[in-house]
């Protein structure tokens, strides 16, 4: 509940609450937003708005402010703001949480009276806002200018499947064209966060915090710089130092399927490395989100991860979607079983680690994954890196009026008995890693070497390699 005339700040740097990097982790879609910090009865608030929403004035806001927005009194008359504040209000999960959603609806439609007649940045500038509101994780926006656009509409397609056809003509098969790559905007300049092992980018070198300039030189957009270029080979102009001349990277532009890139991105991840005289694996598990991922965990460690002395398992995922029991491939009590065929085809029925496990944690853990670190340290699996996403609830996905997407977290979840929406799981050993120009560094995979190796030295196990 607000106060009858709240503050409003509109501002570019963190003032009252706000965090100073709020703006710093956006993703790109979301660089244009101000921030809006306000007091209410509870104290202050950051959110963020647009300058298009802004723009509108902050006297506007205030004398909004004088009336109180407890609840939504109007539509918008704008079908894709106004369909989702009906599906907020009808799903989310949290009841009491929807006071502040109210309230922020009612701030737009007090400071924006013709919003059906503004442009389509502002009106989803104005749904990320109430959203914000909410505090919540699986809440979002997505349009197609953006991977995690496609990415989530796989992983919903099920829930979506009346109008796959008609989205993805003629099978109803999720693709877009791209490089295998995802960014952020960070200060102002966009970097790439992941490289999916095996992917077009991957294969052509471009590396993970490397700085996008341009790409065919035409600033680089993550989703448009590439449409209707499949088949085509693509300039990706990029910064890998700060200050340093740009290079060019001729890369493959593609025809992707989101499942299939994923999936793929995991079996290429799989590898030995030799450290300090020890065969370390090493998985990515880049999402699972997909009934293939635990055919693919099992084969490789029944296969070409067989022979390590220890495995490192990456939880730095884009999605989670990990079932309960994911953690059953490295700590379970269930024997390995294998079936053979008249044809003498051997096929893995289960395979489970039974070896030391270091497994790698960040921000981009999330949902089902943080069920699979919070798993692994339950069974003293060591944690290195930096706290999971704290976003453990449920989410469903709904298309709008307009085909963008809407995701509302419709169940709260516990684990164990308590929640991790809100808290994550922390690392055992904290090592931070920073994006921008990495260029290839990686130093929470070196740590993670080094750690699995020291608790190698403390066990009765002979090296495999000399």
């Amino acid at each position: 509940m607000f106060l009858r005339k709240p503050q409003f700040i509109t501002t570019t740097s963190a003032q009252v609450n706000c965090p100073a990097d709020t703006l710093d982790t956006m993703p790109v879609h979301r660089v244009s937003l101000w921030r809006v910090a306000f007091l209410s009865l509870e104290g202050p608030i950051c959110m963020t708005i647009s300058p298009g929403i802004a723009a509108v004035g902050v006297a506007a806001l205030l004398l909004a402010g004088s009336v109180g927005f407890a609840e939504t009194a109007s539509r918008s008359n704008d079908p894709v703001f106004d369909r989702s504040v009906a599906l907020v209000e009808r799903h989310f999960y949290d009841p009491d949480g929807l006071e502040a959603f109210h309230d922020a609806v009612g701030l737009v439609l007090a400071s924006l009276p013709d919003l059906a007649e503004a442009d389509s940045a502002v009106r989803d500038d104005a749904i990320d806002f109430v959203l914000e509101s909410l505090d919540s994780s699986h809440v979002g926006h997505f349009t197609p200018d953006q991977v995690d656009y496609f990415e989530l509409v796989d992983v919903f397609r099920f829930g979506l499947r009346d109008n796959m056809r008609r989205l993805f003509p003629p099978r109803g098969r999720v693709t877009y064209v791209g490089i295998g790559v995802a960014s952020t905007a960070i200060d102002g300049r966009v970097f790439v966060t992941d490289v999916y092992d095996g992917g077009p980018a991957d294969r052509a070198g471009l590396m993970v915090g490397d700085e996008v300039l341009l790409v065919d030189d035409v600033p680089f957009a993550e989703v448009g710089s590439f449409r209707g270029k499949a088949g085509k080979t693509a300039v990706v102009n990029v910064r890998r130092a700060p200050g340093e001349m740009p290079i060019d990277i001729a890369v493959q532009v593609e025809a992707l399927s989101p499942g299939d890139s994923l999936v793929s991105a995991i079996e290429e991840s799989v590898e030995l490395v030799e450290h300090n005289g020890y065969a370390i694996g090493y998985m990515r598990l880049w999402a699972y989100t997909d009934r293939r991922v635990r055919g693919v965990i099992e084969e490789s460690l029944a296969g070409p991860l067989a022979g390590a002395d220890a495995l490192i398992l990456d939880l730095r995922s884009r999605w989670g979607g990990a079932p309960p029991d994911a953690a059953n491939s490295f700590v379970g009590g269930a024997p390995d079983m294998t079936m053979i065929g008249r044809d003498g085809e051997t096929s893995i029925v289960h395979s489970r680690w039974r070896k030391p496990i270091v497994a790698i944690i960040d921000e981009g853990t999330r949902s089902g994954m943080e069920v699979l670190a919070h798993a692994l340290r339950m069974n003293d699996i060591t944690l290195l890196g930096t706290p999971t996403a704290a976003d453990v609830v449920a989410g469903r996905a709904y298309l709008l009026p307009d085909d963008s997407l809407l995701e509302v977290a419709v169940a709260d979840v516990f684990v164990d008995g308590a929640r991790l929406e809100g808290v994550g799981v922390e690392p055992d050993i904290f090592v931070p890693f920073k994006v921008p120009y990495a260029a290839g560094a990686d130093p929470q995979l070196a740590a993670a070497l080094d750690q699995v190796t020291r608790e190698l030295a403390s066990r009765p196990i002979r090296p495999t390699t000399p």
